[in-house]
């Protein structure tokens, strides 16, 4: 059972999960201050109002729901856009990496099929002619 445990948490899905977390995690406080720090008091400027978390009706705190969605759909948006930024470097990597290979056979019927479209080219200009 430990073989098997050590097995299973070596393997690279769950290494790489393990750093997505973390990463994740630190990606989210930059995000949440991004939110609560820059975005939200700009908000707050435009809109008038003092903060949304202080709106409540008695004991129903619905300001800070709607700080809770305000806050989820910019981490998502950014997240997006973050991901969207990596997979356009992990695109050119994929057109670097890859190469045609050609064997010899594929360039021996590439040259016939050249030098036949030349004989019939040239077939043709001599009939005109």
């Amino acid at each position: 059972m430990l073989n098997e445990f050590k097995k299973f948490a070596m393997r690279g899905n769950v290494i790489d999960l393990a750093v997505g977390v973390i990463i994740g995690g630190a990606f989210g406080k930059i995000v949440s201050s991004l939110v609560a720090d820059i975005i939200m008091p700009i908000i707050t400027l435009l809109v008038g109002a003092v903060d949304v978390k202080d709106l409540a009706y008695g004991p129903l705190k619905y300001g800070v729901f709607i700080q809770s969605i305000i806050d989820f759909v910019i981490i998502s948006f950014s997240i997006f856009i973050f991901i969207k930024f990596l997979n356009r470097f992990k695109k050119k990597e994929e057109e670097v990496k890859v190469e045609v290979k050609i064997d010899k056979q594929e360039e021996l019927l590439t040259e016939i099929r050249d030098l036949l479209k030349a004989e019939q080219e040239f077939s043709r200009k001599n009939e005109t002619s």
